[in-house]
């Protein structure tokens, strides 16, 4: 700006080429001027940005810090002074991502006796508590329930029907007993047999090295879910062991008079690995039942 309006100054004068340069040197100043009060201007504005942004900052940080201490308070409480099986597993919506995984496998088997509390909030549909799958076989052991229908027990891909119900959307103790000897299996329900057959998938080992899955059944080891198959509810007191149990076992398991720990397959929240959205919860067995 200051060379365009030079040359006109300069015609327009009658005087000496000093005054030109003098007219040059006064218009440099204003604007070294100028520019000088723009760039404190700027730096100013630099300085409370930095520092709005340096507040904001901390401001999150502290936020972040005071939630995550009252997650962690949280999740102290949930389980300070609770034993490492007292809790459960909770699976809120149907999907083909949200299980639990047991940290252990199985040996082989020649008999088994699996028990559970579970509370089943799916009124319709097919559901699976769990399943086990194991290296060329991925329905060793399956659990599946049908709405209304009464559930089912699968062995090396063979089906026998329990006369099981968890329709009613509460706590119920379930427990499963089967022997390869003539394939015979029992069925209880809260503390009570509710059946038993012979002939499922007699004389067949259980196939060890496998995964046990809670909520979802598997297509391959250890995965290929499928959302129309998985479990929704809750699921606690997991246990199996390499023999049948006795009636007056699974009784005190299901009055919460026993406090009988699976052989192979232990309910410890070290050993249960929630995955997709499923959590765990604090869970006192007889309290929770009778409140649900």
């Amino acid at each position: 700006r200051v060379q365009q309006e030079l040359p006109t100054r300069v015609n327009t004068s009658t005087s000496s080429p000093v005054l030109a340069r003098d007219v040059l040197h006064t218009k440099m100043e204003e604007l070294e001027e100028q520019l000088l009060s723009k760039l404190l201007s700027l730096e100013k504005e630099r300085s409370s940005i930095t520092s709005h942004s340096g507040q904001q900052q901390q401001d999150v940080e502290k936020e972040l810090s005071v939630l995550q201490s009252r997650v962690a308070e949280l999740e102290q409480g949930q389980y300070w002074h609770s034993p490492p099986d007292a809790y459960k597993v909770t699976i809120p919506v149907r999907t083909n991502y949200m299980y639990a995984r047991m940290k252990k496998s199985l040996p082989e088997l020649f008999a088994f006796t699996v028990c559970m509390w579970l509370k089943s909030k799916a009124s319709s549909g097919l559901g699976t508590p769990f399943s086990y799958s194991a290296p060329g076989q991925a329905n060793e052991i399956v659990l599946m329930e049908w709405g209304h229908n009464p559930m089912e027990l699968l062995i090396n891909d063979k089906v026998a029907q329990l006369p099981l119900n968890l329709k009613d959307g509460t706590w119920h103790h379930i427990c499963i007993a089967w022997t390869t000897r003539d394939g015979v299996w029992w069925a209880y329900e809260d503390g009570e047999q509710r059946g038993s057959s012979e002939n499922l998938a007699a004389w067949h080992p259980i196939k060890p090295h496998g995964v046990i899955i809670l909520g979802q059944e598997q297509d391959t080891l250890g995965g290929r879910f499928d959302a129309t198959q998985a479990f929704v509810g809750e699921i606690a007191q997991f246990n199996m062991w390499d023999h049948v149990l006795m009636p007056t076992e699974i009784l005190g398991l299901a009055n919460c008079t026993s406090h009988l720990q699976g052989n192979v397959i232990q309910w410890d929240d070290n050993l249960v690995e929630v995955l997709g959205g499923a959590t765990k919860w604090s869970f006192e067995k007889c309290e929770q039942r009778m409140k649900a």
